[in-house]
C-alpha cells in the first residue's frame, strides 16, 4: 500500500516510516520540522519532505494514489501555560480538520492517527468499599500537605488505581489532552460522514531512542536522562509512587503498521502500552542505576493538572491488531538509559 506519513521526521514518526518501509509499504514521509520537535535541525532528512499538514494545497498534492496516511504530526507535551492553547489548537486540531478534508476531496478513506493516554484525564480507580467510582481532582490544599492519592467521593477512603480500557470516558485536563481529544472527534465525525475508516492509536508514555532532550514539552525519562547527564539527580515530583505505561518506540513503530494492514471500518481506539505498569520513581532509579549516577530525590513538589495514576488495559490491541509489546519496560529503560537522544 501507499501510506502518507505526516510528522514523518519526528522521534515516532521516524520509526513509523521504518516499520513501514519494512513490512513492504510505499511511504510518503511530510514533517513542519517544528523547532520544539527537532530544535536546530531545519531541513527534513533525505525522503521527507518539509509540508505542514495545515497546507491544504501541499497535503492536496501528496495525496493522489494514497492509500491510507498515518497521522502523526503534532504539538506534544502537557504545555508551559495558557498561552499555549492556540499553538495546540492550530497544529494538532486545525491541521487535522485540514488533512481530513484533502482527504475526503482526494477519496482516501483510512487514517490512522496518533492519539494520547492524556485523553481518558485522571485515570481509573476504585474504592475498597465502594467500587468503581470517579474521584474528584486533587485540592491544592491536599497536594501542598502532600497527600497525593485521590480519596473517594462518596466515603473519602483512598482510592486504588486500575486499568483504563477504550470505552472509558474521555475527560482531558491539559492544553495538549484537550487538542488530542478533539482531534478524535474530528476523526470520528469524518469517519460518520464519510464511511471511513479511523485508527485511533492512545500512546502511552513513549521513550527510545532520539527522544528530544530536555524541553517543556519533552518525556520524563528524557529530562531524567538530562539531569544525570549534568551530574544531577533526577527530581521526582508527588512521592514517586505516580503509575504509568512506559512503551518503547519500536513497539509504538510496530502497532502503527499493525493498524496500517488492520481491515477496521469505522472508528476504532486502542490503548498503545506494553501491559506493564510502572512508577516514576522506579523510572529514575532503573535509569540512575543503569548510569551509575546519583539516586533520585523526591521533592514533594508538584505540577498543576498532573494526574496522578494512568495505567491502561491492552487486551483491545492485542485481539483486533494483534499487537503485543515486544520490550519490557525494565530492558527498556536499561537500553534508554545510554540511547541517543535529539539536541
Amino acid at each position: 500500500m501507499k501510506v502518507l506519513v505526516t510528522g514523518a521526521a519526528g522521534f515516532i514518526g521516524a520509526q513509523v516510516c521504518k516499520a513501514l518501509t519494512g513490512a513492504g509499504h510505499e511511504v510518503v514521509g511530510v514533517d513542519a520540522m517544528l523547532t520544539a520537535a527537532h530544535g536546530d535541525a531545519t531541513t527534513p532528512p533525505e525522503g521527507v519532505l518539509e509540508v505542514d499538514v495545515r497546507d491544504a494545497s501541499g497535503i492536496a498534492s501528496l495525496l493522489p494514489g494514497v492509500d491510507v496516511v498515518c497521522h502523526q504530526a503534532a504539538v506534544v507535551g502537557a504545555g508551559v501555560d495558557a498561552s499555549d492553547a492556540p499553538n495546540y489548537g492550530s497544529h494538532n486540531d486545525y491541521g487535522t480538520t485540514v488533512l481530513l478534508a484533502e482527504m475526503f476531496a482526494a477519496g482516501c478513506d483510512r487514517l490512522v492517527v496518533a492519539s494520547s493516554m492524556v485523553v481518558y484525564g485522571q485515570g481509573g480507580y476504585d474504592c475498597p468499599v465502594h467500587g468503581p467510582v470517579d474521584p474528584l481532582p486533587r485540592t491544592q490544599k491536599d497536594l501542598d500537605a502532600g497527600v497525593f492519592e485521590h480519596r473517594c467521593p462518596v466515603g473519602g477512603e483512598e482510592l486504588r488505581w486500575r486499568l483504563v480500557g477504550e470505552d472509558a470516558p474521555l475527560r482531558p485536563r491539559s492544553l495538549y489532552a484537550a487538542s488530542k481529544t478533539a482531534q478524535e472527534h474530528y476523526a470520528l465525525a469524518w469517519a460518520e460522514a464519510t464511511g471511513g475508516s479511523v485508527v485511533a492509536l492512545r500512546y502511552h508514555n513513549v521513550y527510545g531512542p532520539m527522544m528530544p532532550r530536555d524541553t517543556p514539552y519533552s518525556g520524563v525519562a528524557a529530562i531524567f536522562r538530562s539531569a544525570i547527564e549534568r551530574g544531577e539527580p533526577p527530581r521526582v515530583f508527588e512521592d514517586g509512587g505516580q503509575m504509568r505505561d512506559f512503551v518503547h518506540v519500536t513497539d509504538v513503530a510496530a502497532v502503527n503498521a499493525a493498524a496500517v494492514a488492520a481491515d477496521t471500518t469505522g472508528f476504532a481506539a486502542f490503548n498503545v502500552c506494553s501491559g506493564r505498569p510502572i512508577s516514576i520513581m522506579d523510572v529514575a532509579t532503573k535509569i540512575c542505576a543503569a548510569r551509575e549516577g546519583q539516586p533520585p530525590v523526591v521533592t514533594g513538589q508538584y505540577r498543576s493538572g498532573d494526574v496522578r495514576h494512568i495505567v491502561a488495559d491492552p487486551a483491545a490491541a492485542a485481539v483486533v491488531l494483534g499487537f503485543r509489546a515486544a520490550i519490557d519496560p525494565t530492558d527498556g529503560l536499561r537500553e534508554f538509559a545510554f540511547a541517543p537522544l535529539r539536541g
